[in-house]
């Protein structure tokens, strides 16, 4: 008779591929999409941007997110059982990567909150309070209890997608939002090209302005082309890991690509054309990212929309909290199926800690603007937030991708995730992505760690 208390719990997969695209996709669309990408474009010459972009994406990025779900898919693990499983001594690198979506999660459920907030302020009609330049943003993050319960509210949410299964919760949360996020922006997009000026706006978002190409925006393209894809974070890994076999991972690696691609499209159509009808130019969001951009700039564009401008800024806002949302069910999910791996704990118990130690985590991020704001690990003005980003993007992933390339290109040598690739159909490009592997990703990730550092410290100005 078998004891079934230690059966192994059976490991969930996704539908069909739907399901993992979706999922996918939801994972690598977040706050670097709305507020990074439109940024970008508009700093570096609109379409030149975006043409030399689609051109990384395609390639580096396909690249990149094939090698990650074959990892995923071939081991049946999440990131640190499935490096081990080639051998002890590699054990560290899953370790090393691992890491990544706890310090990730306990700041983005942060910024998560400041948007859930800004969605309930709009709808209590908050409007001309919002756009007030940056002062009630200010008193807002300061608000210790305010910016703690707006936070936690967001992690909840978040743990009980996560808490449902990976069928029940992730891939049902992502069917139900991802094609609202679509719908919603494409929406919010349309009806700002009907205002007056924003046709102005579109030209300079899609027509391409050679004279802006420079190394400083092939820079810039390919940082975004990595993080946009959310690569080296172990969430594609993890994703990967419960794919079924007979399903292309060719094929789910592109169209995931595709939908990352046209959702960064559609918020620099919200973003840029808005600007352009308001304020006359894109000046503002090329001077403006990340949270400056989202919580001061875009709330003064909404405001001289007139009587629909509350009924814009929920609706933007609800958007953009679906795609913090989806990002951070994966973060999440990836923390929990890491340390359900590889300590052969019960979902319960690995989801448990995960919500323990991201909401003790994130208490201690939110009060960096408050009560622990004399905490400038970066210098003058800076917060624990930054610090943590500063690791995670500038070192952590790019690194980590580099570690990844190195073993699979010259370690183990692509054929072994080939071999799993051509299990679920052709694999005709097998010999370019190995030279990608092998030779020109690992450049270009050390070019997005030595440039990502150089910019935090000062020594570049891009």
């Amino acid at each position: 008779m078998v004891d079934v208390s230690v059966v192994p719990e059976q490991r969930a997969s996704w539908s069909g591929k739907l399901g993992f695209v979706l999922a996918a996709a939801g994972s690598a669309v977040g706050l670097g999409t709305i507020w990074r990408f439109p940024y970008l474009a508009a700093h570096y010459g609109g379409g030149t941007f975006i043409f030399v972009f689609f051109i990384f994406m395609l390639t580096l990025g396909v690249s990149l997110l094939v090698l990650e779900i074959s990892l995923g898919r071939k081991t049946g693990e999440s990131i640190i059982v499935a490096f081990t499983s080639f051998g002890k001594k590699y054990r560290f690198i899953g370790v090393f990567i691992a890491a990544v979506p706890f310090v990730i999660a306990s700041f983005y459920g942060v910024v998560g909150g400041w948007v859930t907030r800004y969605m309930f302020a709009y709808a209590a009609g908050m409007t001309k309070e919002l756009a007030d330049g940056g002062e009630n943003f200010g008193a807002f993050i300061s608000d210790a209890p305010q910016s703690v319960a707006f936070m936690l509210l967001f992690g909840a949410i978040t743990f009980i997608i996560v808490a449902l299964g990976v069928n029940g919760g992730v891939e049902r949360a992502n069917l139900i939002m991802m094609p609202a996020l679509i719908l919603v922006s494409l929406l919010i997009g349309i009806y700002t090209l009907t205002q007056p000026g924003a046709l102005e706006g579109l030209k300079y978002f899609v027509v391409p302005d050679f004279s802006k190409f420079s190394l400083e925006l092939l820079i810039a393209a390919l940082g975004q082309t990595f993080f946009g894809l959310s690569l080296a974070a172990a969430t594609m890994v993890t994703y990967g890991s419960y794919m079924k076999k007979d399903v292309s991972i060719t094929s789910s690696a592109f169209q995931t690509t595709a939908t990352t691609l046209g959702i960064s499209l559609l918020a620099g159509l919200m973003i840029i054309p808005a600007t352009f009808a308001t304020l006359g130019s894109a000046d503002e969001v090329a001077k403006n990212s990340g949270p400056s951009l989202m919580f001061l700039v875009i709330p003064k564009v909404f405001e001289k929309f007139g009587g629909i401008a509350t009924v814009i800024g929920f609706v933007f806002f609800l958007l953009v909290m679906f795609a913090a949302l989806t990002s951070m069910i994966s973060l999440v999910e990836a923390c929990v199926s890491i340390l359900q791996d590889t300590l052969e704990w019960k979902r319960r118990q690995a989801l448990l800690v995960t919500v323990i130690v991201l909401s003790v985590t994130g208490i201690i991020v939110t009060l960096g603007y408050s009560s622990l704001s004399f905490i400038q690990p970066l210098g003058a003005g800076s917060t624990i937030l930054d610090l943590l980003d500063f690791l995670t993007s500038s070192v952590m992933m790019p690194l980590g991708g580099l570690l990844m390339c190195l073993f699979f290109g010259w370690i183990r040598q692509p054929k072994v995730l080939i071999d799993e690739v051509r299990l679920s159909g052709e694999f005709k490009s097998a010999g370019l992505w190995s030279v990608m592997i092998k030779y020109i990703a690992p450049i270009l990730l050390v070019a997005i760690f030595i440039t990502s550092v150089l910019k935090t410290f000062g020594v570049i100005s891009f």
